[in-house]
């Protein structure tokens, strides 16, 4: 084998495709990365659970295959000069060269990789840049927990030319409604898939389009040359629809940018667990937090409020992940009572962003 390639397009490509690389591999050749040479050049990396496939551009001269140890190749490919490489496999040995850099890189048994799983049938495609947001509103609100699954997983709902995203850690649900590019207009769909797989992917899109593929227990996404596949999770998950639909007898708006703004202000002096209250009244909201051992922040800002005062107290950093998820210039606050959680969602009267948070007993 043998095979010229971009340095920066090689570099990208097995920096994207190792992020999957398992920390303790079942076996040695999982632990490996195939490079196959052929009309053009592939990288692959495999763990049972997840794949990652990157296609790219490359001069051909001898068509095949080498497993190379995945980590040492992506820490070599990112220090090599800006020159053109080389691949020659040679016996047991795989001979990298960049200008004047040279390294011979012994080779993993190519024959104890395992068959690749193909894309899944193709259900739709939607935009890369509604697909990366719709991610990131939601995979806030995912379980870092692995003893629960469930709770780490992003559900993926499909109705037709709709679709819907959500999470929830117990604590919290966010939730994102959007439209999309089914193959069949009237089919519906749903799947749990690892928050952390849809992360990595939303992560490393460069615009266009993904296409979304299910099949059984697998799902796959595809964007410009690069697809991933996942083995999907238990497919269970609460009624979330019904917990964000509850009619909210007070409603505040609030200028969003500056009020995480001012909330990172504040919080500055929040001792660890400790709450950020906020007071609505008519007019304005003040935003509290400290009082303990290092001492207490306070801000005021101009707020619109439909319903009586009230006072109510979240986890600071539960708070701005929902605030980070709204995109329009205001953000809406639905409440009921110091006592029960609150909605956030972007202004409008059918949003299509909602965080439901639990709030905190004030002492």
């Amino acid at each position: 084998m043998k095979f010229q390639v971009n340095r920066d397009v090689l570099a990208d490509a097995v920096a994207w495709t190792a992020r999957v690389l398992p920390g303790r591999p079942a076996v040695p050749a999982l632990s490996g990365l195939l490079l196959e040479a052929g009309d053009d050049l592939r990288i692959s990396a495999f763990d049972y659970d997840v794949s990652a496939r990157a296609v790219v551009e490359a001069e051909v001269a001898d068509p095949g295959r080498v497993l190379i140890p995945g980590k040492v190749l992506a820490e070599i490919t990112r220090s090599l000069p800006n020159r053109p490489v080389e691949i020659v496999r040679s016996a047991s040995e795989a001979v990298l060269t960049c200008g004047s850099a040279e390294f011979g890189l012994l080779t993993l048994p190519d024959e104890d990789f395992p068959t690749m799983p193909p894309m899944p049938s193709r259900v739709g495609v939607v935009g890369g840049g509604v697909f990366a947001t719709a991610v990131a509103q939601v995979a806030a609100a995912a379980s870092r927990d692995d003893t629960l699954p469930m709770l780490t997983g992003i559900r993926i709902d499909i109705d037709g030319v709709q679709m819907s995203m959500a999470s929830t850690d117990r604590y919290r649900i966010a939730a994102r409604d959007f439209l999309w590019h089914p193959e069949h207009e009237g089919e519906s769909r749903a799947a749990m898939v690892p928050a952390r797989v849809l992360v990595e992917v939303a992560r490393s899109l460069r615009g266009g389009e993904v296409v979304i593929g299910l099949d059984g227990n697998v799902a796959g996404f595809e964007s410009q040359g690069r697809t991933t596949t996942v083995r999907l999770l238990d497919d269970q998950f609460i009624d979330y629809r019904s917990r964000l639909s509850e009619q909210w007898s007070i409603h505040a708006d609030v200028e969003a940018a500056p009020f995480v703004e001012a909330v990172k202000r504040v919080v500055l002096v929040a001792e660890r667990n400790t709450a950020v209250r906020l007071s609505f009244s008519q007019g304005q909201v003040l935003i509290q937090a400290g009082g303990g051992e290092i001492g207490r922040g306070a801000e005021v800002l101009e707020a619109e409020l439909d319903g009586a005062d009230i006072q109510i107290a979240f986890q600071p950093h539960f708070l701005l992940d929902g605030l980070a998820g709204v995109e329009t210039e205001r953000v809406r606050l639905n409440m009921d009572s110091p006592t029960r959680p609150a909605l956030i969602a972007n202004e409008g009267d059918d949003p299509d962003f909602r965080y439901l948070v639990m709030s905190l007993r004030l002492g």
